[in-house]
């Protein structure tokens, strides 16, 4: 599913080159979860923003479900975002202007794979049914999340990039969360890849991988 070789990323600083990634490779099987972790700085974010075709790497390729990144341009990569692959925040990233039932088909109708059925599975494993006609600031930050998972897996995406989906949230909700995330995983086969600072997050996961100066330090699996 995902293929990372040889990934070198720089940005330009008043004080010269600030190298982030220097030769990051890493892969990950169909259906497949792990762990990317790190000390703050270590490049988790910039990597997953590559890996999202949010940014350009400098060396290197990226390959998703066999495609290449860096020979898409833009309007391939804004297309390939709605189709192929869901994102997660930390911070939720739900529309405000929109009532939660919109929230949750709003990926799915703009990748053209709205399934009423999948749509109402969501909903009830998640736990929103009573929640579809409110606004995204009338529900808790474990709601929201909820909320923000469901939306990424609607359109039943090859790949789910995750950045500390759980970082803002108690323990029990954390795990509550994760324990719902895992569990619709398995039902539509999408792999995931999440950045995580949470060694107790990470070893649900079946895989993990650590960077350090921006180079793999660790690797392992369960």
């Amino acid at each position: 599913m995902l293929q990372v070789q040889g990934v070198f990323k720089s940005y330009a600083t008043p004080q010269g080159p600030l190298a982030v990634l220097q030769g990051v490779d890493l892969h990950l099987e169909h259906g497949s979860s792990l762990a990317l972790m790190g000390e703050s700085g270590s490049g988790k974010s910039t990597l997953l923003h590559l890996m999202a075709g949010l940014d350009q790497v400098d060396r290197g390729t990226i390959s998703i479900a066999g495609q290449r990144l860096d020979q898409m341009n833009e309007a391939r990569l804004a297309n390939w975002r709605r189709t192929d692959i869901g994102l997660v925040f930390q911070q939720f990233n739900l529309i405000s202007s929109l009532k939660i039932d919109d929230n949750l088909a709003f990926q799915a109708r703009l990748a053209g794979r709205f399934d009423p059925l999948w749509q109402a599975q969501l909903i009830e494993r998640l736990g929103l049914g009573d929640l579809l006609k409110r606004y995204p600031e009338q529900l808790s930050g474990g709601q929201q999340q909820r909320v923000a998972v469901g939306r990424a897996l609607a359109s039943k995406p090859g790949l789910l990039l995750a950045d500390e989906p759980t970082g803002n949230l108690d323990e029990a909700t954390s795990d509550e969360v994760l324990q719902l995330l895992l569990d619709l995983l398995r039902d539509s086969a999408t792999s995931l890849l999440m950045v995580t600072h949470s060694t107790r997050v990470a070893e649900r996961l079946a895989h993990k991988v650590v960077l350090q100066n921006g180079r793999v330090a660790d690797a392992g699996e369960r």
